[in-house]
């Protein structure tokens, strides 16, 4: 992840649907990360995750996706990969633009303005830590909304 570890997202947002977990996901200034669980011994040859710049299916093999529908803003196929770490399944997704703030990992699956406005303040954040590799500003605080980390005076750094 770019940017200073302190500033990197202190929680995963959930989307649950009928009572339960469907997936976790955060987000930094260059990439959204989604965790999936998935079933006790499944091995990663039995999965597929399937990416184009605006789309993400998953699932078991041979089964229909478990999980599909549009990102919430582009990607950068070519960047992003998915891996199987102790019974979940985790995609790394490379932003397309680098600090857009993402509403939600998939369209429809919006978190709440409040939570959208905290994760637009910390990707600004880590904006100014990679700007100004020598200040500290995981204890800085905005005293209003705060503006689009992609957009601000001009964009910030463009991910490499």
């Amino acid at each position: 992840m770019a940017g200073d570890d302190r500033l990197a997202p202190s929680e995963r947002h959930a989307y649950k649907h009928g009572g339960r977990v469907v997936y976790e996901w955060d987000q930094a200034y260059t990439e959204v990360n989604i965790y999936v669980p998935v079933p006790p011994g499944t091995r990663a040859k039995q999965l597929y995750c399937d990416l184009t710049p605006h789309t993400l299916k998953f699932g078991l093999t041979p089964n229909p996706p478990y999980l599909q529908g549009n990102l919430a803003a582009p990607i950068k196929v070519s960047e992003s990969f998915w891996t199987l770490e102790d019974g979940v399944l985790h995609v790394t997704l490379q932003k397309a633009q680098p600090g857009e703030p993402w509403p939600c990992a998939i369209a429809g699956h919006e978190v709440d303005a409040v939570t959208q406005q905290q994760d637009t303040q910390r990707l600004m954040l880590e904006r100014f830590q990679m700007e100004h590799p020598g200040f500290d500003f995981s204890g800085a605080t905005f005293s209003g909304e705060a503006p689009n980390p992609r957009t601000f005076m001009g964009g910030g750094p463009a991910a490499s």
